[in-house]
């Protein structure tokens, strides 16, 4: 029993050895752990801390950077607010010193006329034979040409030639529009005369020729002619449109109704119908819409126009003119929007017709070709007759382009004035058709407008009818031709 407790007492002292011998070998790395821990912690909080001075200092750099700013905007708006206000105070010596220097030459002219009214014939005359003094403020410009074409024993030929009129309907222009254009003379400068005034529009109009030209012919400088040529234009349309290009009265429908009959046999048409397109410059706005695909596609160079629609009588004189809407419309899609369509659909045109070419659909009173393939001798000979009338009002186009070469090239008039110049030349052709000016066949236009088939070709299943009733009448009454044949 003794050796058993004695084992016994041996082995407990040998554990309670190894459990001190563990406990001083785990003291060190116990340490050495809460080193490692300790430095992580020194680590961290000192990035934070170098984090929180980066941001102080970018925060710094960027008041700084601010303050720069502002101050150097606080000074440029100084700078241009002085420079501005710099700029006023010549503006306004020099505003002074024009309207000083007005009022002396106002004043000097007063006592030059002053003066020669109170001279001897005797001085007047010594004065007359060295000369009259000339304006200083005004330039010498040649009219030679001008004061040739007005003098009365001018040939009508060449009047004609430059003006695409006679004598008699320059004048009777002129003396229609003298209440409207007419100026009066000023101390310092006298007025352009009507007759110069019409002259320099309707030669601008007639020849196309640019502004530089047009201020060579005529002695004017190129503001005043551009500033003419709108002004004549505005009042040709404000004050010779209604009397000269307007719908007919109800006599006057039923003469247009018998001529077109004669001519085609067809009853109750009062106009033929075609549209043109007028090249233009590319608009800065609204490019796509006046870009005229056809017109590029043919002459292989990009092309931009606006639309002229009109319906003509018999003698090829506008009875209703649309203008203005961009080149990339086609033919019904300008019809729609025009002020006869308006119309049309308020019943001022049931039980007529207007005939239009292919680009225009049918209906109850648009009367247009058959366009199907495989035609009868019926449909032939109806295409044929409307093609009669049709080709009263392209011929119409053709004139006026010829007579107003303005029309056949890209003008220097801006867009929005546009409508206006084209309106006066409407006008214009009217007179000219009225008073059966000729035109030079030299001067006659070919017309290049591409017709294309509407999208919806039929608006009307009673005209449909309508225009199978026509057709048979025309061939089976004798009244249509065999050029078809």
């Amino acid at each position: 029993m003794i050796n058993g407790e004695n084992y016994k007492r041996r082995r407990k002292e040998t554990f309670s050895d190894d459990e001190d011998s563990c406990s001083t070998d785990n003291e060190p790395k116990k340490k050495d752990l809460n080193g490692i821990i300790t430095s992580l912690l020194l680590l961290e909080e000192q990035e934070k801390r170098d984090h929180e001075e980066q941001n102080e200092a970018s925060n710094e750099e960027k008041l700084i950077l601010e303050s720069n700013h502002k101050r150097k905007t606080r000074t440029m708006l100084e700078f241009y607010t002085n420079l501005q206000d710099y700029y006023s105070e010549i503006d306004e010596t020099d505003r002074v010193k024009r309207k000083k220097s007005r009022t002396m030459a106002a004043s000097v002219a007063v006592a030059a006329v002053s003066q020669t009214e109170n001279q001897s014939p005797n001085q007047q005359n010594k004065q007359s034979g060295s000369g009259q003094q000339r304006r200083l403020w005004v330039k010498d410009r040649s009219k030679a040409w001008w004061d040739d074409c007005n003098r009365p024993d001018y040939p009508e030929e060449e009047f004609k030639k430059a003006f695409r009129m006679s004598k008699s309907t320059f004048e009777l222009i002129c003396e229609e529009l003298n209440s409207v254009i007419a100026k009066e003379d000023t101390t310092l400068r006298n007025a352009i005369p009507v007759k110069q005034r019409v002259a320099v529009c309707i030669w601008r109009l007639a020849t196309g020729e640019p502004l530089r030209l047009v201020s060579k012919r005529f002695g004017l400088g190129i503001s005043t002619c551009h500033k003419l040529v709108l002004e004549v234009c505005s009042a040709i349309r404000s004050v010779l449109m209604p009397k000269y290009l307007h719908w007919p009265e109800e006599d006057s429908l039923r003469k247009i109704k018998e001529e077109f009959e004669g001519i085609s046999g067809i009853p109750n048409v009062v106009g033929s119908m075609y549209t043109t397109h007028i090249p233009i410059i590319a608009p800065k706005i609204s490019v796509a819409a006046y870009f005229n695909k056809r017109h590029t596609e043919r002459n292989q160079k990009t092309s931009y126009s606006i639309t002229v629609q009109g319906v003509v009588d018999p003698r090829g004189v506008f009875t209703d003119v649309c203008i203005g809407w961009p080149g990339s419309m086609t033919d019904d899609q300008v019809l729609e929007k025009s002020a006869l369509y308006q119309r049309a659909n308020g019943g001022l045109l049931k039980g007529v017709w207007i005939v239009g070419s292919s680009g225009y659909p049918l209906m109850d009173w648009v009367l247009v070709p058959y366009t199907q393939q495989h035609l009868t001798w019926t449909q032939h000979a109806f295409n044929e007759k409307i093609g009669d009338i049709q080709k009263i009002a392209k011929e119409a186009f053709g004139r006026l382009k010829g007579r107003w070469c303005c029309l056949q090239k890209r003008t220097e008039v801006k867009l929005q004035d546009l409508p206006v110049v084209l309106g006066a030349c409407c006008v214009l052709h009217n007179i000219c058709e009225m008073m059966d000016e000729g035109i030079d066949p030299d001067l006659k236009f070919a017309l290049a407008d591409d017709e294309m088939v509407p999208e919806v070709a039929l608006k009307s299943v009673s005209s449909m009818k309508a225009r199978d009733a026509i057709a048979h009448n025309l061939l089976h009454h004798g009244l249509a031709g065999t050029a078809f044949l």
